[in-house]
């Protein structure tokens, strides 16, 4: 995980998903970009000067986030874009490579009630480059027990499972799969990928109504530290095909959530 990308919003808070994701780049040697989107509207009048100015103030910000964080060696850099967060997003991969997007459950949005801001849904939703979820306030730990949740076992290219592995190795965790029998399933879901179980200690089969449902019957007798689900088209945040926020009412995990993406494959 060589480039790590990290956006930042409005929100005064944004220091502490830095300074894990700055932690998190000195177990993998990464080089940190820390994005920030504003958009000027083409329409605006004097737009050069005024996209300059914007992006300026955009630059400052950004730089007094970094001087609240411990960088202990990891090289920062700065990514603007002016436009659409998704757009920036795939431009600034293209560009660089990412190689795993860093960010809070709630970028911008600080309603309480919600676990996905829309700016942070709107990431999931829109993005194919791995996720990794750090709620607010959480420090870097070894992960020990890693929890896989899915309902087709089906993965289409191995590398999708690089950022689990990785995790596994370093840290030297135990990683237990949980897959949920939704409804409509297939015999060909029940079908794991081989990489997948040779990674894994245990598998435990469940029948829900849904992924989340699933996985909230088993977190806390699994007690993992790091929740990996996969982002499918109508996968384990299927309301995101549907709206960009997600209600802490309908899920919400104290841990880390990894999103690994099958849609590019």
């Amino acid at each position: 995980m060589k480039n790590i990308l990290v956006p930042i919003g409005t929100n005064p808070d944004s220091y502490f998903t830095l300074q894990y994701a700055v932690d998190f780049a000195v177990e993998f040697s990464s080089t940190i970009f820390l994005m920030d989107v504003f958009a000027v509207s083409s329409k605006t009048g004097g737009l050069s000067n005024i996209t300059e100015k914007v992006a300026k103030n955009s630059k400052e910000r950004i730089k007094e986030v970094i001087d609240r964080v411990d960088a202990k060696g990891v090289e920062i850099k700065i990514a603007s874009y002016n436009g659409d967060i998704a757009d920036g997003l795939k431009e600034i991969d293209k560009e660089l490579g990412i190689d795993l997007i860093i960010m809070a459950p709630r970028s911008n949005d600080v309603k309480e009630e919600l676990y996905l801001g829309y700016t942070s849904g709107k990431i999931i939703k829109q993005t194919d480059i791995p996720t990794l979820i750090v709620p607010k306030g959480t420090t870097l730990k070894p992960m020990r027990n890693i929890l896989t949740a899915f309902k087709s076992g089906i993965l289409k290219r191995n590398r999708i499972l690089n950022p689990l592995i990785a995790l596994k190795d370093k840290f030297g965790a135990t990683v237990n799969l949980l897959m949920v029998k939704t409804p409509g399933y297939t015999d060909e879901d029940l079908q794991i990928n081989t990489a997948l179980m040779d990674i894994s200690s245990k598998l435990t089969i469940t029948e829900n109504p849904s992924t989340y449902l699933g996985v909230l019957e088993h977190f806390q007798s699994q007690k993992p530290d790091l929740l990996v689900v996969f982002r499918r088209k109508r996968g384990f945040f299927k309301k995101l095909w549907e709206k960009s926020t997600v209600l802490k009412s309908e899920f919400s995990a104290p841990t880390p959530v990894l999103v690994l993406s099958v849609k590019k494959d």
